[in-house]
């Protein structure tokens, strides 16, 4: 059990089959979410982190791509670093992506092509031009990247993409497989403020494939991304 502070009740939480947490909150979340959606647009499929995988959304024009609880190990404990993440895809591109953070009292949004806001203001993503010195949202660096700033680090991926969205770090990198509710909505935010956004190598992300994962993740200003994917190329090639 977790104690989340601010609502004043426990969280009832265990761990899923690959370790990682889950809590009663994900799954209600997600059971709103997919109902409310579904009246909004009974045709759109649906993709979520928990909920059974159904292979008819590949035949769908559209599909909802849902992270309930990013970051649900900060949910628990009771810190803020945790978010809804919510996109709409067609054809294998994000077209409307949301992230909703309640105890950071922010709410993240962006439209193919008009723009990214927070709480209803256009944000700009960082425009770094110089990789060392680059603000990172991680708690340590591997010793090859000691030339790297270490940033706030929320549980949530979808908002340490966001924070380069708005300028609050300039590289967000993972190097591991990685599914696509994770950050279909935030990369699309990212994108439309402005950052370049890859996976490891430096490829273009598709959504609703039928294998809904890709390895790796990078997001960063455009002038240094090239230079991160050359950082990155050697440890990406051996761990995918």
């Amino acid at each position: 059990m977790g104690q989340w502070p601010g609502a004043g009740h426990k969280v009832e939480s265990w761990a899923k089959g690959d370790a990682s947490p889950v809590s009663a909150a994900d799954l209600a979340v997600d059971g709103f979410l997919k109902a409310e959606l579904g009246r909004l647009l009974p045709s759109a499929g649906w993709l979520s982190e928990e909920t059974a995988d159904d292979p008819v959304r590949l035949d769908r024009d559209l599909i909802w791509v849902v992270d309930p609880i990013d970051g649900t190990r900060d949910f628990i404990h009771g810190r803020s670093g945790w978010a809804v993440s919510v996109a709409l895809v067609s054809a294998g591109r994000p077209l409307l992506g949301l992230l909703v953070a309640p105890a950071r009292d922010e709410v993240w949004s962006a439209t193919a092509g008009t723009g990214a806001r927070l709480n209803g203001v256009e944000i700009s993503a960082s425009k770094r031009r110089i990789f060392p010195g680059a603000r990172v949202p991680a708690e340590v660096l591997a010793d090859e990247d000691h030339d790297l700033a270490l940033v706030e680090r929320p549980n949530s991926i979808a908002l340490r993409i966001a924070m380069v969205a708005d300028n609050r770090a300039d590289l967000v990198a993972t190097l591991r497989w990685g599914f696509e509710w994770d950050v279909a909505a935030a990369t699309l935010i990212a994108r439309e403020a402005g950052a370049r956004v890859s996976d490891a190598f430096g490829q273009a992300l598709a959504y609703n494939k039928r294998d809904p994962r890709a390895f790796g993740l990078l997001v960063s200003a455009p002038a240094i991304h090239d230079d991160a994917v050359e950082r990155l190329a050697g440890r990406a090639k051996l761990l995918s």
